[in-house]
C-alpha cells in the first residue's frame, strides 16, 4: 500500500525559504517517478513540479520556475522540495504523490505552507 507522508511546512515571511519532505513506502521508490502538488484555499490543485525516478530529469510549473528546486534520495526513499523566494502566492497545502498527475487532492493532511508578507 502507498503510503506518502510530508514534512517541513511552517509559516515564513515573504522572500523566505522552506524544505519540503515527502517521506514515501510500499512502492518501489526508487523506480517511481514522483510529483509535488499543492492546493491554494479556494483554489483547484495545482501540479507544482516532477522528477524522474532516477532524478535526472525535472519538470516545473511556470508559476515556481527558478525558484522550487525538486530532488529525491532514493536510498532514503524521500521526495524533497526546496522553497525559495517564496510569496503569498505559494501559500497552500502542499503533498507528494506518485507520477503521473492525478489532478485529485489527497485525502490525506499534506504540509501547510503559510507566506506571511
Amino acid at each position: 500500500q502507498v503510503q506518502l507522508v510530508e514534512s517541513g511546512g511552517g509559516e515564513v515571511q515573504s522572500g523566505g525559504s522552506l524544505r519540503l519532505s515527502c517521506a514515501a513506502s510500499g512502492f518501489r521508490f526508487s523506480t517511481s517517478g514522483m510529483n509535488w502538488v499543492r492546493q491554494a484555499p479556494g483554489k483547484a490543485l495545482e501540479w507544482v513540479s516532477s522528477i524522474s525516478p532516477d532524478g535526472r530529469f525535472t519538470n516545473y510549473a511556470a508559476s515556481v520556475k527558478g525558484r522550487f528546486t525538486i530532488s529525491r534520495d532514493n536510498a532514503r526513499n524521500t521526495l524533497y522540495l526546496q522553497m525559495n523566494s517564496l510569496s503569498a502566492d505559494d501559500t497552500a497545502v502542499y503533498y507528494c504523490e506518485v507520477a503521473p498527475y492525478s489532478g485529485r487532492t489527497p485525502s490525506r493532511q499534506g504540509t501547510q505552507v503559510t507566506v506571511s508578507s
